[in-house]
């Protein structure tokens, strides 16, 4: 289960690194050679995020992503595909990141069945609220896929505990409100809103929108247990090709 190896990953290292990339960005191709890279890094897991025509959670990076992924004919069937593909060649966890419409207009008991089939562990659902996921926190519990529900600075400690009673794996904490890719500042204010979400849960936490360098990976340290690099690792990307990945994930270790 994703618990027990996040578990055993944190006896090892200080803190996780968690990437994202967006299915079919830059090319098919590429975003297969992304995910080797990535991983002979060191990434410990990684979100594969499903091309969406309305990504509300996410910044103009990721936007953009999304939607030449979708124009060079990327498709859900593609993306089990490829999850499949990467599953069978690395050893670490992949999730599935998207939004509640692609899972529902396919049948959300059937699509977490598949994801489960490939050996998907787990997904990021970011639209879709406790109250509305009884058949996908029914089906995610069937086929031992983990639901992973998320956390913002807003949420009060009622809400933190309702969330934290459905969600397995660990629990995805926003640095800010907002989308991704913008800046994030790692003050006392986020340390504390940090120390209110571990006091939520026993679950490992992961810390994602905005983590851009090696400090602030390293300011992460003892606050939570994986911090989620997205939106950066695409804008070097994007503007020094895809090998500079590796070298970019490298560097955010100590």
């Amino acid at each position: 289960m994703l618990e027990e190896y996040l578990a055993r990953k944190s006896r090892e290292r200080n803190i996780l690194l968690m990437t994202h990339i967006v299915i079919g960005y830059p090319s098919f191709e590429q975003s297969l050679r992304l995910v080797d890279i990535m991983v002979e890094a060191g990434v410990d897991l990684m979100e594969l995020q499903i091309p969406f025509s309305e990504p509300i959670a996410d910044g103009p990076v990721i936007a953009r992503a999304n939607q030449r992924a979708l124009a060079a004919g990327s498709t859900v069937e593609y993306c089990f595909s490829f999850a499949e593909q990467v599953v069978k060649k690395h050893s670490i966890p992949f999730l599935f990141m998207s939004y509640y419409n692609l899972l529902y207009r396919r049948g959300t008991a059937k699509f977490v069945e598949r994801m489960a089939a490939v050996g998907l562990k787990g997904a990021i659902v970011p639209d879709l609220p406790p109250e509305e996921a009884n058949d996908y926190l029914l089906a995610a519990k069937q086929h031992r896929v983990a639901p992973i529900f998320i956390f913002s600075p807003t949420t009060d400690s009622e809400r933190l505990a309702t969330i934290a009673e459905v969600a397995e794996g660990f629990i995805y904490c926003v640095a800010r409100q907002g989308v991704t890719g913008q800046e994030t500042r790692f003050s006392p204010e986020l340390s504390g809103y940090l120390a209110r979400c571990r006091a939520a849960t026993k679950l490992p936490l992961a810390l994602g929108f905005g983590v851009r360098n090696r400090n602030d990976v390293t300011y992460l340290e003892g606050k939570v247990d994986i911090a989620v690099v997205g939106s950066e690792t695409l804008r070097i990307v994007d503007e020094n090709g895809i090998e500079a990945a590796g070298e970019f994930i490298r560097g955010l270790r100590n």
